[in-house]
């Protein structure tokens, strides 16, 4: 029969390699939240052979970032709808608010599919998960600089009435506020996708902005049509018209 004093060790150093496989297996994913938070903006097109992957990224934060300040929204560009498929889900206004990146961040790459950006101020393509999980990290252990409340939120068919209050300096600063639908399929028949069933989520259908003349008061965001809010979201974060950095962020389930 093994003696004790030899017993205790063991378990001792079982117990320790066991802490020491959770410590990294943590260190794998998404850490808890701080006083942080990270908004993703995906850019990505259904045109675009190389968005698929970024897509697929951004699926599994999302599935890991329940209860986190975690935001993620999915731009659909429109320039590559000229190369053979029409993106449904895309839109003029979203290129836009890519090139208006591009020079915030002064970008010398000019716009391109897969992008991410977080929190306004790092870019990175789209499908490097690392780089993104480190990003995420960084901004959740960063205190805000500003806080962003809804309430009173009534969503119906055509429009979505809601009272917003901001915190903290609100100088040069707009709030975003975007309808997302959650999860969409699409079946390409054309393009650099044709013949695959592509996977979507935290699609953005409506992106609307309001000027902050006061730290507080009500707004309608007019639902564009053909998008059920039932099961949606809104995702409201503050900007700063300056230079692009996010300074704080919420949301709220229609």
């Amino acid at each position: 029969m093994r003696s004790s004093k030899y017993i205790i060790p063991i378990l001792l150093a079982a117990v320790a390699f066991s802490a020491s496989a959770f410590i990294n297996k943590r260190k794998a994913s998404i850490t808890d939240a701080g006083k942080g938070f990270a908004v993703i903006e995906l850019f990505t097109s259904e045109g675009c052979s190389s968005c698929p992957p970024a897509d697929a990224v951004v699926a599994k934060i999302q599935k890991e970032s329940n209860g986190k300040p975690i935001y993620i929204l999915a731009f659909h560009v429109d320039y590559w709808n000229r190369l053979g498929w029409k993106d449904a889900f895309s839109s003029a206004d979203y290129s836009d608010r890519q090139k208006q990146y591009a020079a915030w961040l002064h970008s010398t790459d000019g716009i391109y599919t897969p992008q991410i950006v977080v929190n306004g101020k790092t870019e990175f393509v789209g499908s490097e998960e690392s780089t993104l999980r480190n990003a995420i990290n960084a901004n959740l252990q960063k205190d805000a600089a500003a806080q962003v409340l809804l309430s009173d939120v009534q969503a119906g068919e055509q429009k979505i009435n809601l009272h917003y209050q901001t915190q903290g300096n609100i100088t040069h600063t707009v709030l975003q506020l975007a309808l997302i639908q959650k999860s969409a399929q699409t079946k390409v028949e054309r393009g650099e996708n044709g013949g695959r069933t592509l996977s979507h989520v935290q699609i953005v259908r409506e992106l609307q902005t309001v000027t902050l003349n006061h730290a507080d008061g009500t707004t309608i965001i007019t639902v564009p049509k053909g998008v059920d809010v039932h099961g949606a979201e809104l995702i409201a974060f503050l900007q700063d018209t300056s230079n692009g950095i996010i300074t704080g962020a919420t949301k709220a389930e229609l």
